[in-house]
């Protein structure tokens, strides 16, 4: 089996997935409280304002060595603790942003793909197909988001929910091959 005769199931896991993401974060309540406002946003926008687009982390350390610096330290006790991502000002650009969507979801079609030709004999089993680009749909879609937790303070509330997520488009994705591989 090749990449090249999955064409059909990375065609459609990848609209497939693309519909999901697009009903969960339009339509579908579990993301609705995944942000929260600050208490003074004018505030914090007249803070932010003037930086480029870019992370930003506050207290900000080049350097572990700066953790032992009494102030740097009574900064952290203090706080705020933030991860900051600002992008460009202006009315966000949707077009765009379904465009790289889409085109994620096709990328990752093609990595279930790949997994599906080098592990699948020919010839499998809806289920054995099912279960190599379910699983390595499941992994791309959700894994990453464990570290953003980890490392950078995202809720693991919100992470579980998009373990959810992942779940649904590992689900679609390992119909759509199971079916047409």
């Amino acid at each position: 089996m090749s990449i090249m005769t999955l064409w059909q199931p990375i065609l459609l896991s990848a609209v497939l997935t693309f519909i999901a993401g697009s009903v969960i974060w339009m339509f579908m309540p579990w993301h609705k409280k995944d942000w929260s406002a600050v208490s003074n946003e004018q505030g914090a926008r007249n803070g932010l304002s003037g930086l480029a687009p870019g992370q930003y982390n506050v207290p900000h350390c080049t350097d572990m060595k700066q953790l032992e610096n009494p102030e740097v330290q009574q900064q952290f006790k203090d706080g705020p603790v933030a991860f900051i991502t600002v992008v460009p000002s202006g009315l966000p650009a949707m077009g765009g942003k379904m465009g790289l969507m889409f085109g994620y979801n096709l990328l990752v079609a093609i990595v279930c793909a790949y997994f599906v030709s080098r592990t699948a004999a020919p010839g499998a089993d809806y289920l054995a197909i099912f279960r190599i680009s379910g699983a390595v749909a499941f992994i791309a879609y959700g894994m990453a988001y464990v570290q953003e937790s980890i490392w950078f303070g995202r809720p693991w509330a919100g992470t579980a929910k998009t373990f959810l997520d992942a779940l649904i488009y590992s689900l679609l994705t390992g119909g759509a091959f199971g079916w047409l591989a």
